[in-house]
């Protein structure tokens, strides 16, 4: 597969995990207790938690391979 190919590819698999990604943060933050301090914790690692599991995916597109 060239790159240009995984990179379409890879484009829609990021935009629909990150839409899912959303939603799910979005609604368990609804079912956080009313602290702000919980909301808080929860929304800064909710942040940076998108991060990871995506980073095979970007490996993949620019490299063909997830190593």
């Amino acid at each position: 597969m060239n790159v240009r190919l995984r990179k379409f590819l890879g484009l829609f698999l990021i935009a629909f995990y990150l839409l899912a990604y959303v939603v799910v943060v979005a609604m368990i933050g609804d079912a956080l207790p009313d602290n702000r301090l919980v909301e808080l914790v929860y929304y800064v690692a909710a942040g940076f938690g998108w991060v990871l599991p995506l980073m095979p995916m970007i490996k993949w597109m620019e490299h063909g391979r997830l190593r």
